[in-house]
């Protein structure tokens, strides 16, 4: 399998899509793949985790810290670089295996041809450190002027964010430069600190990471402080076949990280010049290395596959945030701050399994975020009149709500759109009660329920228990006005997935109260007082039994979305592409092309389906399956997989393998929704990765696991003669080989 991903040539409208393409990150931050010469125009982007910040009234959003891999040279007082300059090659790679991004651009002067070469990554072990080579070769004697520092003038989407920028530098050693930049952020005025030590190498042929042989060559040196940058000016003479390089570290630390933050960075930086790039890189690449013996699929038979998934893993990794003991994922991963940098339902719909299986650690803290968010999850169903925890939609830290009710811009009007994701999204929800669950029943660590994880499911169980309302005559309970995963279709009633996960929030209540007993004494005395668990167990049992779940029709077999459903206009989705007047249009709200017809955004009944297959005869599944997958646009990187994997429910694996493909490779390819009206939501797609592992660990290879036992069953499609990985559940780690006859998990 090729492990590296290859750009050749330029072409600038591939930039955003590049930049996802290429993204480096270690779950601190995540590094857009662009070129260093670039500016905020071309988005580049250093994007922080879990830190937020909101300027006036506009959307709050992450935080991009202040680019310090800013780098371009100069010929003669001419800036050379891309986008602008004539180039003869030009050549970006990732390295996905190690996490390395690297660049290979020659440009033809009247000088002769000079080469830049350069790779960079974030170090696995220490996250706050960035590490960069940029080298430049010559094939003539020429005077060239290296010009790299710290621009913070950087990419935002409702922005600024960096105010009070103060810039400083220093040389205390020989060849070896310090610059560095404070600023804070505009609502908490927190603290930001981006040091940067450049060490500079002039060397007498082209041997990367020789430095003994090291050139005795003079060179000059300035610091040029401008409005927004602070930048090394060295202006060096090159002999023909000459090479300059330069190692930077980079060092990022904020007020979140400590108090003393500013000398912490300082002192880190100090010690990795200590170390050096060679030890540093070396170092990282270890950590790889042995991540990849643990987390990596084989796949044998189907290169393209084995090279998608284990891209799609790379993502996962990469954003993990392993340096926190409670921290999400937000829905475009660290890739930049779309969606708000937001964490959604997609983190325990469809991330939580990978780090489940491979880092329980990391797992618990996507969960024990959701625990630490109940106080703001509470003061939201409070807001709307409820009980209970009713969840951000679009969840920042402290459970922030940062959805709006206006959350897209009409693009005829060019006005705010009143939308229902905020307030009508209930599921939400009882995706923190399934995410935490899967955690509880996948490694048996109960202390996460001792740590506030039984308040959660039983508050958010309430929340469901308050929405209910009953039709006397025919006594079930229903849930009216909501949006399910369905977006296009807004305040329906009686969603077939809401409701249905209304009903496992209840159970799983039901649960942990029949089972109390595994709890501390005092964690039981604690919850005796403040829900009386006798009165809440008959409570929770009884919406359970009641509560309104559509059942699949005795005849067709199907099962309605909602209430109506089955009265929209039934169409095709060619039809309705051609009603779109602008491409970036809205398909939903009030006036979408899809609203009024039976046209879906992504997989709704089919997601249901696919989480409860067992309560359903196969019949039913395809059934389904062939229903609604024609009428489902798939507007949405969550909806492939769910399709993807009914297919392998219902023993059709080669039905299911391009829905697989279009999961993994959706970064890899490109090419999926970047605007919602005139709102942009481009980035990359981690959820889509988590997708394509549920896929072929769920699907392929056909993994369950109940009460602590775990069972395979190949359903390998055609192309794919074997599959194997590695899992941890209740604490042992198994192997498992499937093929296209015999699965079996061994213990390791």
């Amino acid at each position: 399998m090729d492990w590296t991903l290859t750009e050749n040539g330029y072409d600038s409208n591939l930039v955003t899509t590049l930049g996802n393409k290429f993204f480096i990150g270690n779950g601190y931050m995540g590094i857009r793949g662009t070129l260093e010469e670039y500016e905020k125009d071309q988005l580049v982007a250093i994007n922080l985790s879990g830190i937020y910040d909101q300027v006036g009234e506009k959307f709050r959003e992450p935080i991009n810290a202040p680019n310090a891999l800013y780098t371009y040279i100069e010929i003669a007082g001419e800036r050379i670089g891309l986008p602008d300059s004539e180039m003869k090659s030009h050549q970006i790679t990732l390295d996905f295996s190690h996490g390395v991004f690297g660049r290979k651009t020659s440009y033809p002067t009247k000088h002769g041809e000079i080469t830049v070469e350069s790779e960079r990554f974030c170090c696995m072990e220490q996250p706050h450190i960035i590490c960069m080579k940029y080298c430049i070769h010559t094939n003539a004697d020429m005077e060239v002027t290296l010009v790299s520092g710290i621009d913070a003038d950087v990419w935002d989407i409702n922005g600024p964010h960096l105010n009070n920028v103060k810039f400083s530098s220093s040389s205390k050693e020989e060849n070896t430069f310090e610059l560095s930049v404070h600023a804070n952020t505009s609502e908490k005025k927190l603290g930001i600190s981006v040091w940067e030590i450049t060490s500079l190498r002039i060397l007498d042929d082209v041997i990367p990471d020789c430095l003994e042989q090291r050139k005795k060559q003079q060179y000059t040196h300035e610091v040029v402080k401008a409005e927004s940058k602070i930048l090394n000016r060295f202006t060096i003479s090159l002999s023909a076949n000459g090479m300059v390089c330069f190692y930077k570290y980079i060092g990022i630390y904020t007020e979140k990280d400590s108090d003393l933050y500013e000398r912490e960075n300082k002192d880190l930086l100090h010690h990795a010049l200590l170390q050096g790039y060679g030890t540093l890189k070396s170092n990282h690449m270890e950590w790889w290395k042995k991540c990849w013996e643990r987390d990596q699929v084989l796949i044998e038979g189907d290169e393209e596959a084995m090279q998608a998934l284990n891209y799609s893993l790379y993502h996962l990794i990469s954003i993990a945030p392993r340096h926190s003991k409670s921290m999400s994922i937000p829905a475009r991963g660290l890739s930049g701050q779309t969606y708000k940098g937001a964490v959604f339902w997609d983190t325990e719909m469809f991330l939580l399994p990978f780090y489940l299986y491979t880092e329980p650690m990391v797992a618990r803290s996507l969960v024990k975020y959701r625990i630490d968010t109940l106080e703001g999850a509470k003061k939201k169903a409070k807001e709307y009149g409820y009980l209970g925890a009713f969840y951000a939609w679009e969840s920042q830290e402290g459970g922030y709500e940062a959805c709006s009710d206006y959350n897209v811009i009409d693009v005829f009007t060019e006005r705010p759109m009143r939308t229902y994701f905020r307030d009508k999204q209930i599921h939400i929800s009882s995706a923190v009660v399934y995410g935490l669950m899967s955690y509880v029943h996948t490694t048996n660590d109960y202390s996460i329920l001792e740590e506030g994880g039984v308040e959660v499911v039983f508050e958010c169980a309430q929340f469901y228990y308050s929405m209910l309302l009953q039709k006397v005559p025919f006594g079930q309970f229903e849930l009216h006005d909501v949006v399910g995963p369905d977006e296009y279709h807004e305040r329906v009633n009686n969603n077939f997935y809401t409701n249905r996960m209304a009903k496992y929030t209840f159970d799983m209540a039901v649960e942990l109260i029949q089972n109390v007993s595994k709890l501390s004494q005092e964690t039981q005395n604690k919850l005796a007082k403040q829900y009386g668990l006798s009165a809440l167990l008959t409570k929770f049992e009884e919406a359970s039994k009641r509560i309104f779940i559509k059942i699949p029709d005795k005849y067709t077999k199907l099962v309605e979305q909602f209430d109506g459903y089955y009265k929209l206009k039934d169409t095709t989705l060619d039809e309705v592409r051609s009603k779109v007047i602008h491409p970036k249009e809205y398909w939903g709200g009030a006036y979408g092309v899809a609203a009024d017809t039976k046209i879906i955004k992504q997989a709704d009944v089919v997601t249901t389906l696919a989480l409860f297959r067992d309560e359903y005869e196969q019949e039913v599944l395809q059934k389904n399956w062939d229903y609604y997958e024609p009428r489902t646009e798939h507007g949405s990187s969550l909806s492939a997989c769910m399709y993807a994997l009914l297919a392998c429910y219902c023993d059709n694996p080669d039905e299911a393998y391009p829905f697989f493909l279009k999961s993994a490779m959706a970064d890899l390819k490109g090419g999926g929704k970047e605007w919602a009206g005139l709102l942009y939501i481009g980035g990359t797609h981690p959820a889509a990765a988590g997708g394509a592992y549920m896929t072929a660990v769920y699907g392929f290879a056909g993994l369950t696991i109940k009460e602590g036992s775990i069972a395979v069953k190949p359903c390998l499609p055609s192309s794919i003669t074997e599959l194997s990985f590695s899992v941890q559940i209740g604490g042992k780690k198994y192997r498992v080989t499937v093929t296209k006859e015999d699965a079996f998990a061994v213990l390791i």
